[in-house]
């Protein structure tokens, strides 16, 4: 039997969630930081490293506290794999700096642009509800752009009839997942 995940793909996360506790203090450098090396990994090693990360970072590790540090920083690198696969894709795409009230990522290409938010979610968390997910404030955080995406974890969305999937019809929302993404990143 053929192994899903790599040892070189375990070896991978374990090192990005070792390298994501490795704080300044002073958030703005470390995102920045991370961002780099994230960007010079992606350069040197390609699109696979990428879809290997897009695998495996729906889950906030359990080692990180609840509203630490280290949480925030891990939504900032699955912001940036966001903006990475967009450039991957061929869009132009940056991680927004501000973090309250606004979304994450803008991606644009000719005729066509979108803000993006990327959730992450930890396993122990089983009760999860539609704010979750942002879909509304996401309507709200298009800054002039005509669409918006969330993409997340596939095992965290309902898989049943949830009033997400309505908000996100009529507010122009795509509800995307990594597993997705990287598929489209697997075949560009």
């Amino acid at each position: 039997m053929s192994k899903i995940i790599s040892e070189q793909s375990i070896e991978r996360r374990a090192y990005w969630v070792k390298e994501i506790q490795k704080l300044s203090g002073n958030f703005a450098d470390d995102s920045e930081r991370l961002e780099q090396e994230l960007e010079q990994e992606i350069a040197t090693q390609g699109v696979p490293v990428l879809i290997d990360h897009l695998r495996l970072c729906g889950n906030i590790p359990e080692s990180y506290g609840h509203d630490t540090s280290e949480e925030k920083l891990y939504s900032k690198y699955t912001d940036a794999l966001l903006s990475l696969s967009y450039k991957a894709l061929g869009m132009k795409s940056l991680v927004l700096k501000e973090r309250a009230d606004a979304a994450d990522v803008e991606a644009f290409a000719e005729g066509y642009s979108f803000v993006a938010d990327a959730k992450a979610f930890r396993l122990s968390r089983t009760a999860k509800n539609q704010k979750d997910f942002k879909v509304q404030a996401m309507d709200g955080w298009k800054r002039g752009k005509p669409f918006a995406m969330v993409v997340c974890p596939i095992y965290q969305l309902p898989n049943t009839s949830s009033q997400i999937y309505q908000q996100a019809t009529t507010r122009n929302v795509c509800i995307f997942t990594y597993s997705h993404l990287a598929l489209l990143l697997t075949y560009s």
